[in-house]
């Protein structure tokens, strides 16, 4: 009796993955390599048809159900495009989802992925167990995926979601194009421009910063070092994580009075750095949302950790099939 399995296809400007994977997500079989964009979207296409074909090849006792994608956009959902994502280079409307359903005759399912990551924290991390959700993903950049109704929310051409735009002050770093974004204040990016302008600061008054020895190395702070410097005891790296914090609290603030969700969940430097991000978001959080929403929200860091990509992109194969 053969068994049942979905493939994962996991897209970055970094690296992709191919995954395959049970309904249970026993991770069956695992292909992955850089994306190497200098070389055009035709060479990690193929890479990525060559490797799902090794995968299924090698599981041709089992039945192959669905493929979910997961890959950053701009996209289309709907007809299945890749629409030119920044880190994508040279993907100008790629028909991805056709590719991968001439080739295997499945069901093919395409998210962006902070969508295919709420999904996978949805049905397998925090969020189990609710029906209304936000992810954020609170990474080099700051991404959302909302679940309502046990479903994902893509709106009107798949822009649902885009929260880092949001303007949550007049000034302020500045990120996804705008001073003061909500992007500008909680990333990974943000973070890094509020620690540049603060050091600055520190530096014209003669006050040392213990993550920056010199004016010449401003320009290198990164939000790692950042939060190393914050685990150490560092004073101005713990306020820089608290004011990402008090901004991160106006954010869910309104996803909370907008969206009314079960739980708000938030990943990579929210829950690496938690215990200096939480108190002040918290505090903004009780100020600033409506009591009976927020009474019935829980915010809460991501659960599925490094295996989140490969995840996600199962889910898109799972849930969207299984509807």
């Amino acid at each position: 009796m053969s068994n049942e399995y979905y493939l994962g296809i996991d897209i970055g400007g970094t690296k992709c993955a191919v995954i395959a994977g049970t309904e249970e997500m026993e991770i069956l079989k695992r292909i992955s390599f850089p994306t190497e964009t200098s070389k055009g979207p035709s060479h990690a296409l193929d890479l990525l048809l060559n490797s799902a074909s090794e995968i299924t090849e090698n599981l041709k006792n089992d039945r192959l159900k669905a493929v979910g994608i997961s890959c950053g956009g701009p996209l289309d959902s709907v007809r299945g495009i890749v629409q030119s994502p920044p880190n994508l280079p040279g993907w100008d409307d790629i028909r991805i989802v056709d590719l991968f359903k001439d080739k295997f005759n499945v069901p093919v399912y395409l998210q962006n992925d902070a969508n295919a990551c709420a999904l996978a924290e949805w049905k397998f991390g925090a969020g189990k167990g609710t029906r209304n959700m936000v992810f954020l993903t609170f990474g080099t950049g700051m991404g959302g995926g909302i679940i309502i109704n046990g479903r994902v929310y893509s709106g009107t051409n798949d822009l649902a979601g885009e929260v880092g735009h949001i303007r949550l002050a007049d000034d302020g770093p500045k990120a996804y194009g705008k001073k003061g974004s909500f992007e500008g204040f909680c990333s990974g990016t943000g973070i890094a421009l509020l620690a540049k302008q603060i050091v600055r600061e520190k530096f014209a008054l003669s006050q040392p910063v213990t993550f920056c020895k010199n004016i010449e190395d401003i320009d290198r702070i990164n939000a790692r070092d950042v939060a190393e410097a914050a685990f150490a005891g560092d004073k101005t790296a713990i306020k820089i994580l608290e004011i990402s914090g008090e901004y991160l609290g106006k954010g869910l603030s309104l996803l909370i009075d907008i969206l009314n969700p079960e739980k708000i969940v938030i990943g990579s430097i929210y829950a690496r750095c938690r215990q200096f991000i939480e108190p002040a978001c918290l505090e903004v959080v009780a100020r600033e949302a409506l009591d009976p929403a927020r009474a019935v929200c829980s915010i809460v860091p991501a659960a599925l950790g490094e295996q989140i990509g490969d995840f996600a992109s199962l889910s898109v194969a799972m849930v969207e099939n299984n509807r």
